[in-house]
């Protein structure tokens, strides 16, 4: 089997874009539901869409499959509401480090923006809290938008220690279990439902030629803290405890990380340690790890012919349990919200209550997005995009994981500051520098220090 796929992370990200927009300017927009069906779902709602009638508005956002499955919806809002719509996009980097100079210095605009740090934005002012706009009943429909639909993490991301919701979600992924089913029933193997399954999976489907498992462990806090995390969190660990303490010193978190590191020390792929989640991914999708462990939407390139050598070998399952803990794999929301200093507010929030209801989300859904609400992941249309066992796995990963201990963490003002000794340790237990516990207590101390500091 030829294994010379090698998928960039932007190939990748923006091949999902591409295909995105393409169902979306298909036929009829390709979409769950015709334009005709939508635009009644939209007139269903008791708002007055015409209250701002004139008025435009800015978005600016990263190239991500979100914007591309948003863009075809946007005619259809300047037609219910009569404001029109520019949507400005910019690679990660480069919208990364100029959203907070544009905002540092007050720019009205955008209006509507991605947000990619919340704790950061909401502290220093830039991102408009959101409640008083959810209670106004002249342009929000409570009953109609139904809450109850959107996943429960994707509620619980946007609130901040204040009560206030700076932010809606707008995407949703869960750690889930891809599993390479030819390789398994060679080795007489079942997927694995627990950790110990798994390693002896792993350990028994290593070769010279495919590795056991592929994972992320990159001295990196967007690399091995996300999937270890949802490791640590399925044995009952926390990285920072109720009390704002790091605790990745603790019992639970200790076994953890050294079941995620000799997982990927005894079965990973020779030079793991410098593994992201793009060569996890090429890895399975080419078929040199049997197994993996990460974000839900890889579904869409390892099940795409032309992106992935096992496409039809591919299954996907929930994270593994350890012990009697409930399973707690990781889980993200990308955010969107209003620019503090917008002077078009109301408009904003009509847009992405618009973008975000029920009719917005089966639309952009169609085209393989990963939504927020459970009732476009249960479509036909998104089904058949993302396939039925992978939205299937993704949907209990997704309403397993816990909101809560992931946002003490990663939407922590001092986020990179417990990260990026988190992605050390990880890092070092992988390669066998140190021993899972003596690498977690000195992170525990470094960040304990940051904090008081």
């Amino acid at each position: 089997m030829s294994r010379e796929i090698r998928l960039s992370r932007r190939q990748l990200m923006t091949g999902a874009a591409a295909t995105a927009f393409g169902l979306a300017i298909a036929p009829k927009l390709g979409f769950a539901q015709t334009a005709e069906e939508a635009r009644a779902g939209f007139a269903a709602a008791d708002i007055d869409w015409m209250a701002f009638k004139g008025e435009s508005l800015t978005i600016e956002a990263m190239t991500h499959p979100w914007t591309a499955a948003i863009e075809p919806l946007l005619p259809i809002f300047t037609e219910l509401t009569g404001i029109t719509v520019r949507l400005n996009t910019q690679s990660e980097t480069e919208y990364t480090s100029q959203m907070p100079i544009k905002l540092g210095a007050k720019s009205a605009e955008p209006d509507v923006m991605m947000i990619h740090a919340l704790g950061q934005f909401v502290s220093a002012g830039w991102a408009e809290p959101l409640d008083d706009y959810y209670a106004d009943k002249s342009f929000f429909d409570a009953a109609w938008y139904d809450q109850d639909d959107v996943f429960a993490m994707a509620r619980e991301f946007p609130t901040q220690a204040d009560g206030q919701n700076y932010s809606m979600s707008i995407t949703a992924e869960a750690q889930t279990l891809f599993a390479n089913k030819a390789m398994l029933g060679e080795a007489g193997l079942a997927v694995p439902t627990t950790m110990d399954e798994l390693l002896a999976a792993s350990l028994k489907l290593k070769s010279d030629m495919v590795a056991g498992i592929a994972m992320r462990a990159k001295s990196d806090s967007s690399a091995g803290p996300w999937t270890c995390g949802g490791f640590v969190f399925s044995y009952g660990g926390e990285i920072i405890d109720a009390d704002g303490r790091c605790v990745l010193d603790s019992d639970a978190v200790v076994a953890g990380v050294e079941m995620y590191g000799r997982l990927l020390r005894e079965a990973g792929p020779i030079g793991v340690g410098n593994y992201h989640w793009y060569e996890a991914l090429n890895d399975f999708s080419s078929g040199a790890a049997a197994l993996g462990c990460d974000s839900s939407n890889f579904a869409t390139d390892i099940s795409n012919p032309e992106k992935s050598l096992v496409a039809a070998d591919a299954v996907y399952a929930a994270m593994p349990s350890a012990g009697a803990n409930p399973i707690k794999p990781n889980i993200w929301a990308w955010q969107a919200g209003i620019n503090a200093y917008s002077k078009k507010k109301k408009a904003a929030f009509l847009l992405l209550s618009f973008l975000n209801s029920k009719p917005g989300c089966l639309l952009s859904s169609a085209g393989g997005l990963a939504t927020v609400r459970n009732s476009a992941w249960k479509s036909e249309a998104f089904q058949a995009r993302f396939g039925a066992e992978a939205a299937s796995a993704a949907l209990l990963n997704l309403n397993s994981g816990d909101a809560k201990i992931f946002k003490a963490a990663w939407f922590h003002r001092k986020s990179s500051e417990i990260l990026d000794p988190f992605a050390v340790a990880i890092n070092q237990v992988v390669t066998g520098q140190a021993d899972a516990r003596a690498a977690l207590s000195a992170a525990t101390v470094k960040v304990n220090a940051a904090l008081q500091g």
